[in-house]
């Protein structure tokens, strides 16, 4: 199952544009509020050159890469925790995903309204989190309701679930958001309230093609001199140059970007952001017809990581040959790496690095 990455902010940022890109599927845009009536969903391919090269240097024609569904949610307004706009339907898509991407304006043009009349970056955030924190408080009072309900019963730990929302009630009601005032143990806790504010995010800065050339950008500097008080990262993209990008092939796509002084195009960096931001690493699996990418957490135990190919795999361990990708590379084929003593054995206490190339034995 990929990972989950919602794309929020106010109509008309470029929200459905950077969509369009990423997916290359023609979502409706418009230039009004709420032309993304239902969630657009879909699944992108994460880019990794090392798949391209493994599967060169193995003759494998079929490449799998990881992906990630990314799902377009429709423009919040100021008043969405409360029905105004779309209201809450959106809200509660925002739940289901693993992490945002704000889309946040920073680009002038007469031609494509904004909601409050002036692009305002910061301004625009603050809307945005006032909204998902007001909907977390109801969140948070709704479960308050029933852990009372509990505690009569004398249900073990609801004493303690309930000093715990009653502070996370105390930070959203003083402006604060739970990504930035819990700790690991209690953000754990509150896992299952899927809490809005705590979700990791992204800002993806839509600034214009000119403004992507130009070497100041006062707007797009002080969202990242906010972002980074925030410890929050600030991505600059055109959403505009990217959906270009989109609709053409490769080649055409290295002359565009070299144009522009690019080396990547801004979602391969977005997508790279969120890889970071959620902690996670790439590993390679291959067999006679394939080669093929999984994302797992940073830290994860080879077993764990062979689960996610097949139950059986983790079920019935036994060790794994792992070497990384570019050794590998380097050697040529598997003989001549296992005869360089490169290929390594290794046991159930491993925990699988990025870029590692994975065989696992096990028993079915």
């Amino acid at each position: 199952m990929s990972l989950s990455v919602g794309i929020i902010g106010l109509p008309n940022v470029g929200k459905s544009t950077l969509f369009n890109a990423l997916t290359k599927q023609q979502a409706e845009t418009a230039n009004y509020p709420f032309c993304t009536i239902d969630p657009n969903i879909g699944i992108v391919a994460v880019p990794d050159e090392r798949l391209e090269q493994l599967a060169d240097m193995l003759g494998r024609e079929r490449k799998i890469p990881s992906t990630v569904k990314f799902v377009d949610i429709a423009g919040l307004v100021k008043g969405a925790s409360s029905g105004e706009g779309l209201g809450n339907q959106f809200l509660a898509h925002i739940r289901e995903v693993d992490m945002l991407v704000h889309v946040v304006r920073c680009f002038q043009e007469s031609d494509v309204t904004h909601v409050t009349g002036n692009v305002n970056p910061l301004e625009d955030i603050s809307i945005i989190e006032t909204e998902l924190a007001l909907a977390d408080i109801e969140t948070v009072v709704r479960r308050k309701e029933k852990v009372e309900k509990l505690i009569k019963a004398k249900e073990k730990g609801a004493q303690k679930e309930k000093e715990l929302l009653n502070k996370v009630e105390e930070i959203l009601n003083a402006g604060g958001l739970v990504r930035e005032e819990m700790d690991g143990e209690q953000m754990a806790l509150l896992a299952e309230l899927n809490l809005l504010t705590a979700k990791p995010i992204i800002y993806a800065a839509n600034i214009s093609e000119e403004q992507l050339l130009s070497d100041t950008n006062d707007v797009l500097a002080d969202l990242e001199t906010y972002a980074g008080k925030k410890g929050v990262a600030a991505a600059p993209i055109s959403a505009q140059l990217e959906a270009e990008v989109a609709e053409l092939d490769d080649i055409e796509r290295q002359e565009f970007l070299k144009d522009f002084g690019l080396d990547s195009s801004g979602l391969h960096r977005l997508i790279k952001s969120v890889y970071r931001l959620l902690g996670l690493n790439t590993f390679f699996t291959y067999n006679e017809t394939e080669v093929r990418a999984w994302e797992i957490s940073v830290g994860t135990p080879v077993p764990q990581a062979a689960g996610k190919i097949h139950k059986d795999m983790e079920t019935g361990f036994i060790r794994a040959d792992v070497i990384n990708w570019q050794l590998l590379l380097d050697c040529g084929d598997f003989v001549a790496a296992r005869q360089k003593g490169l290929l390594k054995s290794e046991g159930k206490e491993y925990e699988l690095a990025d870029g590692d190339v994975v065989y696992i034995h096990f028993r079915s």
